[in-house]
């Protein structure tokens, strides 16, 4: 899985030449963006990727037979829903053909709910949960980033099929602090309460 930094056709034929084939397109608001992010991820008539791949290490540099013709069904496009306006316009981007699963960003949308490093907050996990049951029945993929592990259970038992627990960066920092800790050395930070 390959998060390219925002929907663009141009950075998404890129990652998809040199050979991922699951996406996850972030900030995707509306029916609008996510079919322009299933576009970017086909080749005519279906979409709009250049075919130019025949130089590219995703075709395995032209020998994988036919691989124009089979690439568009290998695809898999996640959207990042991460704002009200995404929550509000759920229900058109899952109906998107091409769309096969969708990923909440809960700082980004505890945030922009008003609940800025609190995505735990009753309302936010409110919205979450709807969100969760919403794209399940859709028939589509539900994922999530939680840290906090009774919640990450949680939606899990909601039918959460994809659940990040933790974030290279962060796991990183606390064994990099738990190694210096071994050694005797204080920890200087203190334990910031971070969303992740």
């Amino acid at each position: 899985m390959v998060r390219p930094s925002w929907n663009d056709p141009v950075q998404i034929k890129q990652l998809l030449d040199v050979g991922a084939q699951t996406l996850l397109i972030p900030m995707v608001q509306n029916a609008d963006e996510a079919r322009n992010a299933v576009a970017a991820t086909r080749y005519p008539p279906a979409g709009i990727r250049g075919v130019g791949s025949a130089l590219a290490r995703a075709s395995r540099w032209n020998r994988i037979p036919d691989y124009l013709h089979q690439a568009n069904d290998a695809m898999c496009v996640l959207v990042q829903i991460e704002t009200r306006e995404a929550m509000s316009n759920l229900a058109s981007i899952l109906d998107v053909d091409g769309i096969d699963g969708v990923f909440i960003g809960p700082a980004d949308l505890s945030a922009d709910m008003g609940f800025a490093g609190n995505p735990q907050h009753p309302e936010v996990q409110a919205a979450i949960e709807n969100a969760i049951v919403q794209i399940r029945a859709a028939g589509k993929a539900p994922g999530i980033l939680m840290a906090n592990e009774a919640l990450a259970k949680r939606y899990l038992e909601l039918g959460a099929l994809f659940v990040a627990v933790g974030v290279d960066t962060t796991l990183l920092a606390r064994g990099a602090e738990a190694l210096a800790a071994r050694f005797g050395v204080e920890k200087k930070l203190s334990g910031a309460s971070g969303v992740y």
